[in-house]
């Protein structure tokens, strides 16, 4: 489909080529603003996928040009085409296969010495080549003069000066593709004297490709020095000032947590209010009306229950408990990776994951999972070295996700708030909820230590971290990126594994055996095991019946408590067999899991086991599409259950202990 440039792109003045088609290559160091160059060009023309065969995401758009249509593929930001990580690989194989009709490469203007690096070693595979000099407008802010005239006679090639985040630049830059792919210009690019050809030298030794390396540096400080004949001034001294806050080695860790702690706080809050009006929508309005219209046109009880209470309401609990939380998170968390503070967080935390013999970046993973685990093990991808990956993967379900939040809240809340005055009450419920967190961030610690030096021993990687300048957040393109790239992909994941769910959790309520039903045997199976690690049959079931979706453990538990307790269910409580409900107020769930025997052990272990549990179906199902190792996946899917269980049984047997 013919499609135009995005919306304020001028048409650039250019010859009307007389191919239709081309393919570019958009190349670059990670924080050179390649992405939204990419964003400026196609405007909402873009989808993502993998790379064949690879786990390495591949963004592609489109837009056209005086009758021309481009491609442009927006390659995996690397600092080398050493072929050190996939990400390299797939960057370098690219570019090497011919595919692309020009290959745009994008410098960072107050970092042009560095870039130039990459610049160099990309003019070695290809002519067809121009380079973008982006950020112009933080070199300005910096008091960075660059001579864009000297830098492409340097590099026999089309340079163009752009600040894509405002517009600047886009037009020259397209028409500079235009010449070089349409045959116009021919470049002729400045190669490094006297080295080995590139396919040659990627076989060498560590030892001869330093070497290498060296070499191409001193070209492009001699190149960078000729583009920028005045000394750079140095840092703005309010990015010194941030620094010096947020990475200090006193005050960057509690900085740190107060500020995950109000990103917590805000989505948490925040969600309040859409999450119950998206319930009064889909469960209170709509699932009544189906069920109406299902005795309107005489559909079987069995049927409509089995689709309306079963399938239907699962479903909705999961969008209406998900979808808020993750709308709120993921926003904050890209705008806080928009404005440079997420490389400061994994430099805070490199030493503690250094010490445990995993890889710094794993901070990284590690927050993205407190929005979803699922999420979470996809952000894995920035982690080069395969072993520190699978590490990040494995550990990264002891985050609380957002599925998990209402139940820490709720028991936190009608149990560990009883111990204390009302007034007293909403803070230790806080304090036990960031408990349980924290408590989930030192078992991460301590098992990728155990990994490290068991299953998966060897080197932990070089970890390359650099410290991007602030940079103000881009309000709209995050809201978009984080709703369609991570909420809607995610939540989707979850309704397709939530559905089924709900059709057996109906089903195990209304199918019975003798004289009971299926859950109410199950819940009499699980009984005995689940007393001896202080929880009850109920929480058992609940957590096996919800592996997909742990949005829908509570009203599961509500569901199942009502159906196998005789007495709440002769006075007419619950909403009937199969049906998820949950109550008004917390007080109301108090007294109805404490009419069926529920203790002060039952809520606190529920809280220790809603962290150390399996991962939900979608997650399960993301860590075998990014380790493609039913092992691993196991290991993953296991490896929690097994702690949870240890550590459930260790607190009950000292809690009757002391009761005794």
């Amino acid at each position: 489909m013919t499609v135009s440039l995005a919306p304020g792109i001028p048409r650039s003045p250019g010859p009307v080529t007389e191919r239709r088609s081309y393919v570019v290559a958009l190349a670059g160091n990670p924080n050179t603003g390649k992405s939204t160059v990419f964003n400026a060009l196609t405007g909402l023309r873009q989808h993502t996928g993998n790379w064949p065969g690879k786990t390495v995401a591949r963004a592609e758009g489109s837009f056209t040009s005086h009758g021309a249509r481009f491609k442009l593929v927006d390659l995996p930001g690397t600092y080398s085409l050493q072929a050190g990580s996939v990400d390299e690989e797939v960057a370098r194989d690219f570019i090497l296969s011919g595919e692309p009709d020009v290959t745009v490469i994008v410098a960072d203007a107050t970092r042009l010495e560095r870039n130039l690096n990459l610049v160099l070693q990309v003019l070695e595979i290809t002519n067809r080549a121009v380079v973008c000099v982006n950020l112009m407008d933080e070199a300005r802010r910096h008091g960075i003069t660059l001579d864009l005239a000297a830098l492409e006679r340097e590099l026999g090639v089309p340079v163009v000066g752009a600040s894509a985040r405002h517009g600047e630049g886009i037009r020259e830059l397209v028409a500079a593709m235009e010449r070089v792919a349409g045959g116009t210009v021919t470049p002729a690019p400045f190669r490094v004297p006297g080295l080995p050809a590139p396919q040659l030298r990627w076989q060498q030794d560590g030892r001869s490709q330093d070497k290498v390396s060296e070499t191409i540096f001193e070209h492009a400080q001699r190149i960078a020095h000729a583009a920028q004949p005045l000394a750079s001034p140095g840092r703005p001294a309010l990015d010194r000032a941030l620094d010096r806050l947020l990475t200090s080695r006193w005050l960057g860790f509690p900085v740190m947590l107060g500020m995950l702690a109000a990103v917590f706080w805000i989505t948490v809050a925040g969600a309040n209010v859409p999450s119950a009006m998206l319930a009064s929508v889909l469960i209170d309005t709509v699932h009544p009306a189906l069920k109406g219209l299902s005795a309107t046109i005489g559909l079987p009880l069995w049927l409509a229950g089995f689709l309306f209470d079963g399938v239907y309401l699962a479903t909705a609990w999961v969008v209406s408990v998900m979808l808020p939380p993750m709308a709120i998170f993921f926003p904050l968390f890209t705008l806080l990776e928009d404005f440079g503070y997420l490389p400061r967080v994994a430099f805070n935390l490199d030493r503690v994951f250094k010490a445990c013999g995993a890889h710094g970046k794993q901070a990284l993973t590690m927050c993205m999972g407190f929005g979803c685990n699922a999420a979470g093990v996809v952000a894995t991808r920035v982690i080069d070295s395969p072993r520190d990956r699978l590490v990040a993967i494995i550990t990264n379900n002891f985050s609380l996700c957002n599925g998990r939040w209402p139940t820490q809240i709720l028991i936190a809340t009608i149990f560990v708030g009883a111990l204390v005055p009302p007034a007293l009450s909403g803070l230790a419920a806080t304090g036990a909820v960031v408990g349980v967190a924290v408590l989930g961030m030192a078992l991460m610690f301590g098992t990728s230590w155990l990994l490290t030096h068991t299953l998966l021993r060897g080197e932990a990687t070089t970890f390359s971290l650099e410290l991007p300048p602030y940079r103000p957040p881009r309000v709209l393109q995050t809201l978009y990126t984080s709703l369609i790239d991570r909420t809607l992909i995610v939540l989707w994941r979850a309704v397709k594994f939530a559905a089924p769910a709900g059709a057996v959790i109906w089903l195990v309520a209304n199918v019975t055996i003798g004289e009971a039903s299926v859950a109410q045997h199950l819940v009499r199976l699980l009984e005995g095991p689940g007393l001896v690690i202080g929880l009850n049959g109920v929480i058992l079931l609940a957590y096996v019946v919800a592996i997909p979706a742990n949005e829908i453990v509570i009203p599961t538990v509500l569901m199942l408590t009502v159906h196998t307790t005789a007495s709440l269910a002769g006075a007419g409580a619950g909403a009937g067999a199969g049906v998820m409900f949950e109550l008004d107020s917390a007080g109301d769930v108090h007294r109805l899991l404490t009419a069926a025997g529920w203790t002060m052990l039952t809520g606190v272990n529920l809280m220790l086991f809603s962290l150390l549990h399996n991962p939900c179906s979608t997650t399960i199902y993301t860590i075998y599409r990014e380790t493609g190792s039913v092992r691993w996946t196991t290991v993953a899917t296991l490896l929690p259950v097994v702690m949870g269980f240890v550590l459930c049984f260790l607190v009950a047997q000292v809690w009757r202990l002391i009761a005794s």
